[in-house]
């Protein structure tokens, strides 16, 4: 059995996985992989993008998974929620490249990462918030 960290993202990487979508595409994904027999490890679901540690069989490839994994989500989810053909049309819901890589040794650290990555995003979201200045505020600004 191979692992792999896959992370895939809407098209237009559009926070759309909130709510009734996230929690029906959950089910969508955890139905796809038992079909094909792929253990999902961990896995978690962003706004803009899906973290999964999978466990594939070998004669499966990684790119034979992805393929029916984003196409038939795409179907189901379209189905489930027909207002998304409007934001996405052509019933393509994911973007045509994900990110993926092997696990290894590694496996407990990549695991702790998906857990927490939505904390992290937030934490990093609060940093980088800017506060800016009224440029009218000093008084320097006259009509004549």
């Amino acid at each position: 059995m191979c692992k792999y960290h896959i992370v895939c993202t809407p098209k237009y990487r559009r926070k759309a996985i909130y709510y009734k979508v996230r929690s029906d595409l959950i089910d969508i994904i955890k139905h796809l992989c038992r079909c094909r027999g792929v253990e999902i490890i961990e896995g978690h679901m962003m706004p803009d993008h899906v973290h999964l540690l999978v466990l594939i069989p070998p004669k499966l490839s990684i790119s034979d998974f992805m393929g029916y994994l984003k196409s038939k989500s795409a179907l189901m989810i379209f189905d489930k929620h027909a207002h998304l053909k409007y934001k996405y049309g052509n019933r393509k819901f994911w973007a045509r490249e994900y990110y993926v890589s092997t696990v290894g040794l590694n496996e407990k650290t990549v695991a702790k990462y998906i857990r927490e990555q939505e904390k992290n995003d937030i934490a990093l979201d609060k940093l980088s918030v800017k506060e800016y200045e009224d440029p009218f505020s000093d008084g320097g600004f006259r009509i004549r």
